[in-house]
Formats: structure tokens, C-alpha cells, sequence
């Protein structure tokens, strides 16, 4: 995958003022949210690439605003262990010998188990003990076992993070919903290109997909179980 590297749209400085700037401006799309309530106890994180390939500066393929981001998934990650609560991780990477289909056509790039870019960053490092998904396309669904592990830990809704958000998170997103799961869609702890991809991905997963929350109030929602 080899997407241009954007513009920094968001920094650790500005992120919790375009968070509620975002949440005003898709306001008028969230039709259903007192349909959902936040339930922790039977919730998983999903951490979704947050490999040095996109967060790294020396790829070509790094993502400027992603680091704003590291923070609030940082926070995330130690709340939901704190909480013994599922942290799944996912990694986009094909193995040496494995074709990698329209997506190798379409981005002319792909990044291989092996590569150091393919780890993710040490910050945000996955426990032993902890999931971590291998996939091949945006989707954390297909082809994996990303299912079977939210059904035998009896999950009923996934918290997204991560990046690229209109690409990787938001198709995880919509197959989640698809395989009825509630999902709710963290708009501080998911970046992407730039401010116009990532806000028409909020758009229209808030229209008919997912629930927008924000870091700050899946924290709060996780102090009171």
C-alpha cells in the first residue's frame, strides 16, 4: 500500500478541539445513537495497523497525523487492560510467497512480513498474551480470524481505532456491522490522509454504520462498570 503521505491535519495539540468540531459537524447524521449504549463489559478494542509503515517518518508511505493519534489509542490500550477487557491488534502484511491481489494492483506497493515496517510501533506494542491479526486487505474480517475470536470471547460490540480511516477502519467497520456488531467508531483515535477523507468517512459510517464516540468518552464509560 502506497498512499501519499497528506498533510498533518491534526496534531497532540489541536486533536480534542477537531474531535468536538467533528462531533458538530456529523451530528446531524447520527440518526440512532440512543438506540446504542456504550457496554464495556462485553466490548473488544480493535487497534488497527498502527505499524511503522505508516507511522514511521522514513516511509514513504507515513501518515502525518497518526501520531496525534498514538496518545488516545495509548490510553485506550491501558484501559482496556486495566479492565481485563480484549485488545485485538491487527497488521497489514503478506507472507514472502503470497500474492497480494487487486490490492498489489491497485497501490503498486506492498508490505511483507520480514519488512521492520510491517512491526508495530514499539509505543503501542501488543502483550504476549494479546491478539494480533494478520490480514491482507482493508478489511480485519476477511480472511482472518478476527470472527471466531469476537464470538468465543462473546463479543457484542468493537471499538475502532487506528488508521487509514476511510480505507482499513472504515471497511472493518461496515463488516462489523454487516456480522451484527455494534460498533463504535473512536473520531480522535483514527486518522487517515488528510481532514476531508477522514471526515467523509465519519460522515457517512455515522449515517448508517457506526456509532462516533470519542476517546475521552469511551474513558469515562469504562470508570463507571
Amino acid at each position: 500500500m502506497q498512499p501519499q503521505k497528506g498533510n498533518g491535519y491534526i496534531s497532540e495539540e489541536n486533536i480534542a478541539s477537531k474531535a468536538q468540531k467533528w462531533m458538530n459537524d456529523i451530528k446531524g447524521y447520527v440518526k440512532n445513537r440512543k438506540r446504542f449504549k456504550f457496554v464495556p463489559s462485553s466490548s473488544a478494542l480493535l487497534v488497527m495497523d498502527m505499524q511503522r509503515f505508516f507511522l514511521s517518518e522514513e516511509s514513504h508511505a507515513f501518515i502525518s497525523s497518526s501520531k496525534a493519534i498514538v496518545p488516545n489509542i495509548r490510553h485506550l490500550i491501558d484501559a482496556y487492560r486495566g479492565f481485563r477487557l480484549p485488545v485485538i491488534f491487527t497488521r497489514h502484511s503478506l507472507k514472502n510467497n503470497e500474492e497480494p491481489g487487486i490490492m498489489g494492483k491497485w497501490w503498486g506497493d506492498v508490505i511483507r512480513d520480514g519488512n521492520t515496517l510491517s512491526e508495530i510501533i514499539p509505543l503501542l506494542r501488543p502483550l504476549a498474551s494479546e491478539i494480533v491479526i494478520r490480514k491482507t486487505r482493508y478489511s480485519a474480517f476477511y480472511g482472518t480470524e478476527l470472527e471466531s475470536v469476537l464470538k468465543q470471547r462473546n463479543i457484542k460490540s468493537v471499538v475502532i481505532t487506528g488508521v487509514m480511516t476511510h480505507l482499513c477502519c472504515e471497511t472493518t467497520a461496515r463488516e462489523a456491522f454487516i456480522r451484527d456488531y455494534e460498533v463504535f467508531f473512536v473520531v480522535d483515535a483514527t486518522a487517515t490522509q488528510n481532514e476531508e477523507l477522514h471526515l467523509s468517512s465519519l460522515r457517512v459510517l455515522s449515517h448508517g454504520f457506526s456509532i462516533p464516540i470519542t476517546t475521552n468518552e469511551i474513558l469515562t464509560n469504562l470508570k463507571w462498570m
